[in-house]
């Protein structure tokens, strides 16, 4: 049995048409599935907590974007007794491409119906939280709130917002340690990656793989205005390693800690958290994810 969980609003219209053909592909591998309806924020994590809590082994999907995905995945009452696929519907869908899942529903519908899942790292936060693409705190942050106040749609709200917060953003100091290493910076951003990019396509992780038993962590020192927006070319084109004010470290365990009057707030596959400690580690392979077969 698959257990899909989709947002109401996007099912109307063309979008209901679309779930159609995702049920007709399941219907034809012969898979039962039942469809699950989210009406408000934080739905989705109650629909997976309820299947989950009932029964082991169960398929869960996610038909939306990356908030959809993050929802599900914290949902899940215990992550080792389920596997969970993704069919790209949202506004953001970094971790679909991250791991190549075509945006067209049916064909992302196929991968699940007629493959069996395989093993993929997590970031396991130690507040509880899980990520499964980035999670982080900075300038990333302040980016997300501009775009959900900005009416554009798609990655040009990202771009929009990302070319304000530039020029507004007040750079905090961090105390790091990853696998026993302390460092202290004065930057940007201190983010944590499983996938490879954020932000609707920024390439902040080129080197990340989602089975590599890595976290990548991501952190930029001070930069000019005018360089930010240099790295900020860079990071499109996956050259983010090139920039001298950013340092790159793969590592198993990670504690930032805001120094000061450095913002607290934190953000993970788009959804902001208030207060929740950034201390996390990577969960090796737990997570039973259906995979394109050339990923």
């Amino acid at each position: 049995m698959f257990h899909l969980i989709v947002n109401a609003d996007k099912i109307k219209g063309e979008g209901k048409q679309k779930l159609d053909e995702v049920l007709a592909v399941f219907s034809r591998a012969g898979k039962e599935c039942e469809v699950h309806e989210t009406l408000r924020a934080g739905h989705a994590a109650e629909i997976a907590r309820e299947i989950t809590s009932k029964e082991d082994n169960q398929a869960l999907i996610a038909m939306g974007g990356d908030g959809t995905l993050h929802e599900v995945l914290n949902g899940i009452s215990d992550v080792e007794k389920c596997s969970l696929g993704l069919i790209p519907f949202g506004s953001g869908n970094d971790f679909a491409e991250c791991v190549n899942l075509p945006f067209e529903p049916s064909a992302a519908a196929e991968i699940i119906a007629f493959r069996a899942p395989t093993g993929i790292d997590y970031i396991q936060l130690e507040s509880g939280l899980r990520s499964i693409n980035a999670v982080g705190m900075g300038i990333d942050v302040e980016v997300l709130k501009r775009a959900y106040s900005d009416k554009k749609r798609g990655r040009k709200k990202y771009f929009s917002a990302f070319i304000k917060s530039v020029f507004h953003y007040k750079p905090g100091t961090y105390k790091v340690v990853h696998d026993g290493t302390e460092e202290e910076h004065t930057g940007i951003i201190c983010c944590l990656g499983n996938g490879r990019q954020i932000g609707g396509g920024i390439q902040l992780f080129p080197e990340a793989d989602v089975r590599d038993g890595y976290i990548d962590l991501i952190m930029v020192d001070c930069l000019t205005k005018f360089r930010t927006l240099l790295a900020f070319a860079k990071l499109n084109s996956g050259k983010v390693n090139k920039v001298r004010e950013v340092t790159h470290v793969k590592c198993k365990r990670v504690c930032v800690t805001p120094v000061g009057e450095t913002q607290k707030t934190i953000q993970a596959e788009g959804e902001i958290y208030e207060d929740i400690p950034l201390e996390a580690h990577i969960e090796e392979r737990k997570l039973s994810f259906y995979l394109p077969e050339n990923d």
